[in-house]
């Protein structure tokens, strides 16, 4: 992962700001998406599971669920927050499971922060049975890219989103709180759905959800807020 040190010294950071019911986007997006495409789904592997939120969640459905992330400290508030779901630490380049052992694989918000992700997409790919389904959450390639924003002229009507440097590969640290610098890996959708086809995984749906009310209120008000999307879900199941 891009910065494990950074990761390890902002962990608690993240588990203050984005676990727990402290963040909308989980609470209200990302979890419920979990919980509606893993119906069905009886052994879940969590890749860069943080603290556990997301696989605590899925073992609460009765599913055997594993979680791993490469951050010791994430790891170990995982174990101790408790819950039927096991957490290993480990990369996302090296998962430490047999091929074929789960029947789903979960990746939030966590590809973003891994150079080169190709190995990573190849290894969920190995450990997925046939026919099992892979989540990939990611902040929105093209509306979320390097430089986007709002835009407010001054003028009525005159406000809107701008896109950045969309087809431009960008690794950098970003300074995405006071104090919090953190790396994030920028690449055009068609990078991913590349990769995630040459691993044999086929692409079933793709979720675009507007933005909670929480945090459309945080963009001051703009009218045209709740149709610019901030992350984004593609779904795809492994062939044959």
């Amino acid at each position: 992962m891009l910065g494990d040190s950074l990761w390890e010294q902002h962990s608690a950071w993240w588990q203050r700001c984005f676990t727990e019911g402290a963040d909308p986007e989980y609470e209200e997006q990302v979890l419920p998406l979990v919980e509606h495409h893993l119906r069905g789904a009886q052994r879940v592997l969590d890749v860069g599971c943080g603290e556990g939120q997301v696989t605590r969640r899925i073992a609460r459905r009765g599913v055997q669920a594993v979680g791993l992330d490469p951050a010791p400290s994430q790891i170990r508030v995982a174990q101790q927050r408790g819950g039927s779901a096991r957490f290993v630490r480990a990369r996302a380049e090296q998962l430490p499971c047999p091929s074929e052992a789960f029947d789903a694989v979960v990746l939030c918000l966590a590809l973003e922060h891994v150079d080169p992700f190709e190995p990573a997409i190849h290894e969920i790919a190995r450990v997925l049975a046939p026919g099992g389904r892979f989540l990939l959450f990611l902040a929105h390639p093209l509306l979320q890219s390097p430089g986007s924003g709002w835009v407010d002229d001054g003028v009525p009507g005159e406000q809107y989103w701008r896109v950045g440097s969309y087809l431009r590969d960008v690794v950098a640290i970003d300074e995405v709180a006071p104090g919090v610098h953190l790396p994030f890996a920028h690449r055009p959708l068609s990078r991913y759905v590349h990769v995630i086809g040459e691993a044999g995984l086929l692409m079933e749906d793709m979720v675009e959800p507007s933005p909670p009310p929480d945090v459309l209120r945080e963009t001051g008000g703009f009218p045209t807020a709740p149709t610019i999307p901030r992350m984004m879900l593609l779904c795809a199941r492994r062939i044959g």
